[in-house]
């Protein structure tokens, strides 16, 4: 089978479009068709080094498509059903060997390309506004990057409950995108300095939340734009590591709090991502939640894939398509 994996960390360049023998399966997994495989930054941080994964490995964390066998331990899917995983390697492929517990079977009316878009960022962004820092109505939130597919989604979440939205964009073409999703204020972060504006639209208060996926050259914007108490939900790292921080840093800026969450560990409790899930899908089946697929790329241009959203000349959702 085909598969796009690479053999050294490095630049996008390590990722090779290659013949690959096909996976087995065990017990409690499944083998899938893949139909359409979501592109996330943490592909591009495994494949950079800075998340270490053993290598050869094949990239991709998220993916949607038709099972084709089941292994012997499995007795509640089927060849045929329609399923998308998320949080595992193998997604850039024609095949992948799937954990059970990863994956999420498709209900009528979520095509795959809206499955392989939503999954991973959807239930991100469910986890960050119904749990990591629950938004209330009357809350105020600032999310960067905001045209981009988390923040699109997070835009509409914080909407439905009930948020004031401020979010950060590079460009009017982007911040077009942020107002259609619902965002209240934007503000283009290439022309005024995001924290003093916060400042400002906020009669000098702060936010009570940060939801922040760029990490190094937002953070210390994002602390100034809390209002006391607030909390700095950094959750990725765009623009690369933020430096150690002193404690004292928080407590200087109105005892604030700062968490380093990842999906995995508002997935895997029990129930949890059953409630996540059905709530984006019934969500976007009612018409409530709009998925934006930005870009389109056959699997064998993967690495131009990972170029273009590095250089946030993307926007929503980047898909690869294995089946081309």
């Amino acid at each position: 089978m085909k598969a796009v994996r690479f053999h050294e960390t490095g630049p996008a360049d390590v990722l090779k479009y290659e013949d690959v023998s096909q996976p087995s399966i065990g017990a409690d997994d499944i083998l899938v068709r893949t139909v359409a495989s979501g592109v996330n930054f943490i592909d591009t941080y495994q494949r950079s080094g800075a998340y270490p994964v053993t290598l050869p490995f094949i990239a991709g964390q998220e993916a949607a498509g038709e099972i084709v066998e089941v292994g012997n331990g499995i007795d509640d899917l089927s060849p045929g059903d329609r399923i998308v995983f998320d949080q595992m390697g193998g997604g850039y492929a024609e095949l992948a060997a799937v954990s059970r517990r990863r994956a999420i079977k498709l209900p009528d009316g979520i095509g795959f390309d809206v499955a392989a878009a939503v999954c991973l960022q959807g239930m991100t962004a469910h986890f960050l506004t119904h749990s990591c820092y629950p938004l209330n109505s009357g809350d105020t939130c600032l999310i960067h990057a905001a045209a981009g597919g988390v923040g699109l989604l997070l835009i509409q979440m914080a909407k439905k409950r009930g948020a004031r939205v401020i979010g950060t964009v590079s460009n009017e073409e982007k911040a077009v995108l942020a107002r259609n999703a619902g965002a209240d204020e934007i503000i283009i972060y290439t022309q005024e300095e995001f924290a003093p504006k916060v400042r400002e639209m906020t009669d000098g208060k702060g936010v009570q939340v940060v939801y922040d996926s760029v990490g190094k050259d937002t953070f210390d914007g994002s602390i100034s734009a809390l209002a006391p108490r607030g909390y700095l939900v950094l959750f990725g790292q765009s623009s690369g590591r933020v430096a150690p921080v002193d404690p004292q840093t928080l407590n200087a800026n109105g005892s604030l709090f700062l968490t380093r969450p990842t999906l995995a560990n508002y997935r895997d409790f029990p129930d949890e991502v059953g409630w996540r899930s059905g709530d984006l899908f019934r969500w976007i089946l009612q018409g409530d939640l709009s998925v934006r697929i930005g870009a389109q790329f056959p699997l064998a241009e993967a690495a131009e894939a990972h170029r273009q959203l590095e250089n946030r000349q993307t926007t929503g959702k980047v898909l690869l398509f294995p089946q081309n």
